[in-house]
């Protein structure tokens, strides 16, 4: 309900459908790298689970930060874009992998050379900004911004080592966003600690994802 009185049936809702999203399109997408681990390397269906989340986090990472502005500040603004931008590129080296029937993340990884390179670095600065402006905006636990700051490092540091290395990796990433869906599903973000103007002008407290976004752009 707005301060007019207005109610608005959509707030509740959204928010809800964005924290189910968030923990299931992460389990999905861990589920996605056990099942390559298990079978040592690329399946059609394999790569169909992994495209179907990887396709939904830019989405999810922005409904996120809308969730957290105006706390999040700029720099989580420009950390959920670039962040958001990695993976719609990764989302398009799984549909190269499907379309060219490419075996394994090595074989991909040579296929693309040094754009997966590129990506992969901007995927860890994207990413060490974003988790960096979760923990510094309370807005959701502290503890998800430093997993996902660790598992950014490590998904990259990993890259050249054994499997099972890479899949811990992936976990502490994919448990950090799951972490942020659970408190947002249960309520146990720390949301109370943005004044009601603040909410107001990120459109939670009357208008929606749409309007957060709008205030992000007014903002510049």
């Amino acid at each position: 309900m707005s301060a007019d009185g207005t109610s608005h049936p959509d707030l509740g809702r959204a928010p809800v459908g964005l924290a189910v999203a968030v923990v299931g399109f992460s389990v999905l997408y861990f589920v996605s790298d056990v099942v390559e681990v298990v079978q040592g390397g690329f399946s059609p269906a394999q790569l169909w689970l992994t495209y179907v989340a990887e396709a939904a986090i830019p989405f999810l990472v922005l409904g996120l930060c809308v969730v957290q502005w105006p706390r999040i500040g700029r720099v989580g603004v420009v950390g959920a874009l670039g962040y958001a931008y990695t993976f719609v590129f990764f989302t398009g080296t799984v549909l190269f992998a499907l379309v060219n029937d490419v075996g394994s993340w090595s074989a991909l990884a040579d296929e693309l050379g040094a754009w997966v390179a590129v990506h992969g670095a901007l995927m860890v600065i994207f990413g060490l900004a974003l988790g960096w402006a979760v923990r510094r905006a309370g807005v959701l636990p502290r503890w998800t911004g430093a997993m996902l700051m660790a598992g950014v490092v490590l998904v990259a540091v990993s890259s050249t080592m054994p499997e099972i290395v890479q899949l811990a990796a992936a976990g502490f990433r994919d448990l950090a966003f799951a972490g942020m869906g659970i408190a947002l599903l249960t309520g146990r973000a720390p949301t109370s600690s943005n004044t009601p103007e603040e909410l107001e002008e990120a459109g939670i407290g009357g208008g929606g994802l749409n309007r957060g976004l709008q205030g992000m752009s007014a903002r510049g």
